[in-house]
């Protein structure tokens, strides 16, 4: 699709895309053809998926096996009460349908395994990994560095959150930050330790903002830039992420050529590190 192609509806919906000059009919049109994978329809991809169906991405792939829970819906904000016990994707893509009939949803009610990451991220352009475990994030990283396919991660934990995006080609990656995930059990999750509602819409609006801008091609991505986010003090704390030489994935002499050469049930890599943050789901 060209800039010229927008019919006259769609240049009524996008107008304030298209007055932007960084954005335009061209990159409108590049936001309808682009093919993303959102990982996950819970706390994070809630945010992510309705604001990327409002930018007018034309395909959205969501990946998620879980069903709507009550408690979900103080922060899951494409989900109603109606949808309690319905699959997320079949309530997110029904959301999308009624917010912009332009996008098309594919569904995927399925968990993120080494065993089908590779078919789930191939046919897309970008990753938002929105995901809610550490054995999930080490599938997705290693899938896509070893795909060369961009990614966006965010995790949030009580009040505080993280982003960054991987979009470069020689690094870095998630295990550059984080080699190994920590034991079970030492950080609580979310339906344990809590979150506050509104934080992953900061977060995951970030992903959302990092997803635009790599489709259409404007600004600087967070790749090799970590933001943490702390919503109590209001404060947004930016720290550049290196490649590290011996990293098993982008490292210069990798161990991990496949994610079938991986083990990702408990530890996940090679040397402890400081815990990331929990996502929430």
């Amino acid at each position: 699709m060209t800039g010229l192609d927008l019919d006259p509806t769609q240049l009524d919906r996008y107008s304030r895309h298209i007055f932007l000059d960084d954005v335009g009919t061209e990159g409108q049109a590049a936001l309808l053809d682009a093919r993303v994978l959102v990982l996950g329809a819970g706390g994070l991809g809630s945010p992510i998926i309705q604001y990327l169906a409002a930018a007018g991405v034309g395909t959205i792939g969501i990946a998620d096996d879980d069903e709507v829970e009550l408690s979900n819906l103080q922060r899951q904000i494409i989900h109603g009460h109606d949808d309690v016990g319905r699959p997320k994707v079949d309530s997110a893509a029904e959301f999308v349908a009624d917010l912009n009939p332009d996008v098309e949803v594919i569904p995927h009610r399925e968990r993120v395994t080494k065993h089908n990451v590779e078919e789930l991220i191939d046919p897309y352009d970008f990753v938002v990994d929105g995901t809610d475990n550490f054995e999930t994030r080490y599938v997705v990283n290693d899938a896509c560095t070893l795909s060369g396919t961009p990614f966006s991660h965010g995790a949030i934990f009580r009040f505080e959150g993280q982003i960054t995006t991987f979009a470069a080609d020689d690094g870095p990656c998630y295990r550059c930050i984080f080699p190994q995930a920590p034991p079970d059990g030492l950080v609580p999750n979310c339906a344990t330790a809590g979150v506050l509602g509104v934080l992953p819409g900061t977060v995951g609006c970030i992903q959302a903002t990092e997803t635009v801008k790599a489709i259409i091609g404007k600004g600087e991505l967070l790749s090799g830039k970590l933001i943490f986010y702390d919503a109590l003090a209001m404060d947004f704390e930016k720290v550049t992420i290196e490649r590290k030489t011996d990293c098993p994935v982008c490292g210069d002499d990798p161990v991990i050529e496949s994610v079938q050469d991986a083990e990702y049930e408990g530890a996940c890599a090679l040397d402890a590190t400081e815990p990331p943050l929990e996502a929430s789901d």
